[in-house]
């Protein structure tokens, strides 16, 4: 942005322009040094300049200032008195120029200029100048007539009044669930929308419209919505995951300068956000990748948000994204900044992964509830309602609750949903996360899977009517027991999560705090719940493997044999118990000191001559055998 300080010979358009220079960081051009040295010769001899005198200088500055916006902006002193001056000026560019009009009695000005040495414009030519100059109906007006640090703060108050100080971009349900929730913090907001011809039509206006109790302004032009925000410029987007993310940025770069911001609020894969950030960092752009879960209400009300990438930026736009976020219990923020690089959206993608967990263990439970254990909707949420009652309240729980109590006329709605799981990518992210770090991610993964089996439906029809002596048997279901198994699979699905984005944390050198993940993660998301209240604590405690814990050790103990019973009876009655079943086995592999491995390591010595390492040697010495012999 160029910004042109103009007004009558003596008003202060030097000083002036120095001062907003320095205090936007930007180079200062004074409009005299490029006048042509006849009109200098002219004006020194008290002879006016007429239009024709002016126009090769005004082409000059035109010119100009196409460069100096292309090089990061300026601020330039240039009289423009009339109308046809400014067209000229911004007529090579009109969409980089910003006017600041300085005014004031002719009196004042003529006082400034009698006591100015050595400037070449006769104090006598002054009366011509304001015969000359035409007030125009745009730009920042200032009162000249103050100090010129009075007239500083008046020209970044008027600045600041008409600009937004955020920027939205993407009207999709979330994203107008967090612009409801960042103007209704006081924070005045600009929105965009693109324009799809009888899809999306004048969305960010009739999103201003409606709400025009709020400090919001809706645009469908990105040039003028650009414009309408403050220096340096802070932008949220709000679009699909992916190469949506990468056109919004490839189409906003030429409307942005160095130091201003894009914010990926999206579900975007971590890697990306990395690339991102060293493709802006070229521009001089920052950018931050946030993590944002809640959902619809969340956003509206107060989502969790993890922000990672540049520290500095975060620093710059933390009040906004504090305000709008959940509190926690101590009425702190749901909201840090997370880390370096993509580390933000890393564990969102794993908050994800534990959240595709928690569903599909709530899900096997009432499976095998229902179906297996006679029970009825009613009866199921009774039992969900004792345990959320007894240390085991989350969301998913309560929600599940409100779930099975809902009907549609007399019937159950949810007999009437088709049993065909979706998802958008992020669980499956996940498990290619764990499988790069070398982590087990066992029950994340079966979770996803089992949305997988889930689509199959007509397959599943079809072996349901082949495979009758396997599925349906009714069983006892000891609800104690059953209990015991869901504290268990939750435990181990929570530390599954923690111990991959902990791995994550040591080779990509993040330094990630995990008690603080976990606290961000108690209000506001998806996954909140009274464990993970408690997991703030473990963590402080100790960053090791949570399944090592003391208070978890005696847990898992006390209820281990109400999980093992859980899952064979479910099982031996031909229920599907994906996450349950994975669960254990997790623990018990974790707890055996004696693996299976060894046996794998002789096989691939056996085929393929991998060599292995022996309990009786040296653990850096390799072996190798010929097992025929």
């Amino acid at each position: 942005m160029i910004y042109i300080v103009f007004g009558v010979s003596g008003i202060g358009k030097t000083t002036v322009g120095k001062l907003l220079s320095n205090s936007l960081n930007i180079p200062f051009y004074d409009a005299d040094d490029f006048h042509l040295p006849e009109n200098i010769d002219k004006m020194s001899s008290g002879q006016p300049l007429n239009d024709e005198d002016r126009l090769p200088w005004l082409k000059i500055l035109s010119k100009n200032i196409v460069k100096w916006n292309a090089n990061g902006g300026g601020v330039l002193a240039c009289s423009a008195l009339k109308e046809s001056y400014r067209k000229e000026l911004q007529s090579l560019n009109k969409t980089c120029v910003k006017w600041v009009f300085l005014n004031a009695e002719y009196e004042v000005v003529l006082d400034r200029l009698k006591k100015r040495k050595g400037h070449f414009l006769n104090h006598q030519l002054l009366k011509s100048q304001f015969v000359a100059l035409e007030i125009p109906n745009y730009g920042i007006h200032i009162d000249a007539s103050e100090d010129s640090g009075h007239i500083l703060n008046e020209i970044h108050k008027k600045m600041m009044k008409n600009s937004a100080e955020f920027g939205l971009i993407g009207l999709g349900v979330m994203g107008k669930s967090l612009a409801l929730n960042i103007a209704g913090k006081g924070t005045k907001l600009a929105v965009y929308n693109r324009q799809v011809p009888e899809k999306e039509v004048d969305i960010a206006k009739n999103f201003e419209n409606s709400n025009s109790n709020l400090s919001i302004k809706g645009y469908d032009d990105l040039n003028e919505y650009a414009k309408g925000l403050q220096r340096p410029r802070s932008i949220l987007l709000m679009v699909n995951a992916g190469k949506p993310v990468d056109m919004v940025i490839d189409t906003l770069i030429p409307y942005l300068e160095p130091g201003d911001l894009i914010i990926d609020g999206g579900n975007s894969h971590f890697k990306n956000t990395k690339k991102r950030l060293d493709k802006l960092k070229i521009h001089g752009i920052d950018f931050i990748g946030m993590g944002v879960s809640g959902g619809e209400e969340g956003a509206l009300k107060g989502p969790s948000i993890m922000p990672s990438g540049s520290k500095t930026a975060y620093e710059r736009v933390s009040h906004i994204l504090e305000a709008i976020s959940a509190k926690d219990k101590d009425g702190k923020d749901c909201c840090a900044y997370i880390g370096p690089e993509g580390s933000g959206q890393f564990i969102k993608m794993i908050h994800n992964g534990i959240e595709y967990g928690e569903m599909q263990i709530i899900a096997e439970v009432y499976q095998l509830l229902r179906f297996h254990g006679n029970k009825s909707p009613e009866e199921i949420a009774t039992i969900f309602e004792d345990w959320k009652q007894s240390g085991l309240s989350s969301y998913l729980l309560e929600i599940s609750i409100d779930i099975l109590k809902k009907k549609e006329g007399e019937d159950v709605l949810l007999d009437k949903i088709l049993d065909q799981a979706s998802q958008k990518g992020t669980g499956g992210w996940s498990t290619n996360a764990a499988l790069e770090l070398g982590k087990p991610l066992n029950t994340i993964s079966d979770a996803v899977m089992a949305r997988y089996i889930s689509a199959m439906k007509s397959a599943r029809v079809k072996g349901s009517k082949q495979y009758k002596s396997s599925i349906k048997e009714t069983t006892n279901v000891n609800i104690e027991k059953l209990k015991a198994a869901y504290i268990s699979v939750r435990i181990i699905n929570h530390a599954i999560g923690f111990d991959t984005i902990q791995e994550a944390s040591l080779q990509y050198n993040w330094n990630l705090n995990l008690s603080e993940i976990a606290r961000i993660w108690t209000n506001g998301c998806i996954i909140r719940s009274e464990f993970m209240e408690e997991l703030v604590s473990l963590f402080k405690s100790s960053n090791e493997h949570l399944l090592l814990h003391p208070l978890i050790v005696d847990r898992l103990e006390s209820n281990a044999l109400g999980y093992k019973e859980t899952v064979a009876n479910g099982l031996l009655s031909g229920c599907s118990m994906p996450v349950l079943s994975s669960g254990l086995n997790y623990m018990l592999g974790f707890i055996s000191e004696q693996s299976s491995a060894n046996m794998i390591q002789a096989q691939r010595d056996y085929f393929g001559a991998h060599t292995y390492k022996r309990i009786d040697r040296p653990f850096e010495e390799s072996f190798h055998t010929n097992w025929k012999d």
